[in-house]
């Protein structure tokens, strides 16, 4: 799935990125918890957090991700934009919350082929 896809099915808003809407993601990880995130995550892929703050780039950074969907309404300060947009990173934000965007994602195919036994991460 492309990151427009991915975009476009969480109604999310790019914040920044936009020259990356075109690169392919296999899984998501939804997660307020960076510990959790490089302990479970086993492919590059997005991950969908509430947290706002410079960590989750830096763990972004750290398992080879390249997208963060920040959900729930919250808007990252300019600050971590713009440590993003440096990093390569793209940021999109929904204002659904994470329950209903990793549903979202998962129903449209995201994360089906990936992870243990057929188990998806998301």
């Amino acid at each position: 799935m492309k990151i427009s896809e991915v975009a476009s099915i969480l109604e999310a808003k790019v914040l920044t990125g936009g020259d990356m809407l075109d690169l392919e993601v296999n899984s998501a990880c939804g997660s307020d918890m960076m510990s959790d995130v490089l302990a479970y995550v086993k492919e590059e892929g997005i991950l969908l957090t509430g947290l706002i703050n410079v960590q989750v780039i830096r763990t972004l950074l750290m398992m080879d991700m390249n997208c963060v969907v920040f959900v729930r309404g919250k808007i990252p300060p300019e600050g971590i934009v713009e440590f993003a947009a440096d990093s390569g990173v793209a940021v999109l934000q929904t204002e659904l919350p994470m329950f209903e965007s990793c549903g979202r994602l998962y129903t449209a195919g995201l994360g089906r082929k990936c992870g243990n036994e057929g188990e998806a991460d998301v």
